[in-house]
């Protein structure tokens, strides 16, 4: 099999992984297990909180001391094994730590997926901006198989999710040590300081009044993703309450429709070398952040009669919010950075977006729900829930259209291609 072959196989499994859980979830959350509204917001919160120090770490520790592809398959087995462990816990307390436990194998995998397809591609001469997009919509495409495996096997609210989850994340993990070979790049002959041994140069990058920029706006986005994420399927399947929309599609076959998300994605992954080379990194983040206020927005005013159109809409303009931000972004920080530092760099940028950002945008958006927008029986008021989401996603477009300063050279991003 060629490489990008292999590597495509690898991003749709990656993605599989947790497209089986991460929507349907909160079906499992409040209808199976019938917690409350306010405990599930810090349930979210996990991957936030293991990204805050997995991915840096395992980053460093692939940069250093083991190659990539094996601690990646390491990761996988680990988590695979805890996810199995979920449907056996019966209070939401010990929930939250073993989902934790699996997130601290899981999310550093993402960034760790990223480095290996890098150096495969780039070992064998291939344009990252070109060549990735394509193998890396894969991940996507697994990510909607395991939306549609979950819903149309009848397991949205079933704890098989989990056992689904948790057979592909093995079944990865020991695909994983048949991967081309990423061994640590770091010259252990050369005199280092302490900082450079511990491998904490990534965070150098905070020096650039740039870069440092540009992870703080990626922290901001990065809490977006999390409350559609969190709350997207939730919403759809919230209009049962309703006696007209009851029996809908859209509530029958809520992960379905959240699934044109992804399919969406598809889409723009293959249009970002286009956009980024002819665009720019700042251009393209700003029409990533104008799409989560549709996002949003379309969700606010949607429902599945006359507004169905809205919901379609929202959810296809995801796949450039998505894209243009996760995609776009970590192809900005592999051009930004010496090889050497590649695992490292792209666990700061999946720390920054995945990490804070994502346990700043749970924690907050469960607290201002359950607070503000959540009524006396229970109710979640959603319309004014996307409203307030949208104006977010809008302040955080126009403070980055006003701060990030960033000249486009397609010339220099096309060089460092070859680097």
């Amino acid at each position: 099999m060629g490489l990008k072959k292999r590597l495509i196989l690898m991003n749709f499994l990656q993605f599989f992984v947790w497209g089986s859980w991460l929507i349907t979830i909160g079906n499992y959350w409040f209808q199976t297990k019938g917690w409350s509204s306010s405990e599930f917001g810090i349930i979210f919160s996990t991957m936030g909180i293991a990204s805050l120090f997995m991915p840096a770490i395992a980053g460093m520790i692939a940069d250093r001391r083991l190659n990539a592809e094996k601690l990646y398959g390491i990761l996988h087995l680990c988590s695979g094994i805890t996810m199995a462990l979920l449907p056996l816990v019966n209070d939401p307390f010990t929930f939250f730590w073993v989902i934790l436990l699996a997130m601290v194998f899981y999310m550093p995998t993402i960034a760790l997926a990223n480095s290996i397809a890098y150096t495969g591609l780039k070992n064998n001469n291939y344009d990252v901006v070109k060549s990735f997009p394509p193998i890396r919509v894969f991940g996507t495409i697994g990510f909607i198989a395991a939306m549609w495996v979950v819903n149309l096997s009848g397991n949205k609210a079933s704890a098989n999710q989990f056992y689904i989850s948790a057979a592909v994340s093995v079944m990865l993990g020991l695909y994983s040590f048949t991967l081309p070979k990423c061994p640590p790049v770091f010259d252990r002959s050369v005199s280092r300081t302490l900082t450079q041994r511990l491998g904490l140069d990534a965070f150098k990058l905070f020096k650039n009044t740039k870069m440092a920029l540009f992870f703080i706006f990626a922290m901001f986005l990065g809490a977006a993703l999390q409350l559609t994420n969190a709350y997207g399927d939730v919403f759809l399947g919230d209009f049962k309450s309703i006696p007209e929309y009851a029996d809908s599609f859209v509530v029958r076959y809520s992960t379905i429709i959240m699934s044109i998300s992804q399919m969406s994605e598809t889409l723009f992954i293959l249009a970002i070398p286009f956009f980024l080379k002819r665009f720019g990194i700042k251009k393209v983040m700003l029409i990533s952040m104008i799409a989560w206020v549709l996002r949003f927005g379309l969700f606010a005013f949607g429902d599945p009669a006359g507004g169905l159109w809205m919901i379609i809409l929202s959810c296809i303009v995801y796949g450039m919010a998505f894209d243009f931000f996760n995609i776009s972004g970590s192809l900005f920080v592999e051009s930004s950075i010496d090889p050497s530092h590649r695992s490292s760099a792209q666990g700061l940028f999946m720390m920054m977006a995945n990490g804070i950002g994502a346990v700043l945008g749970s924690t907050t958006a469960g607290f201002v729900i359950k607070n503000f927008f959540t009524g006396s029986n229970g109710a979640m008021q959603w319309q004014s829930i996307w409203i307030t989401f949208a104006t977010y996603a809008l302040v955080i477009a126009v403070l980055f259209a006003i701060f990030f300063k960033h000249k486009h050279d397609p010339k220099a991003l096309d060089e460092a291609q070859q680097i």
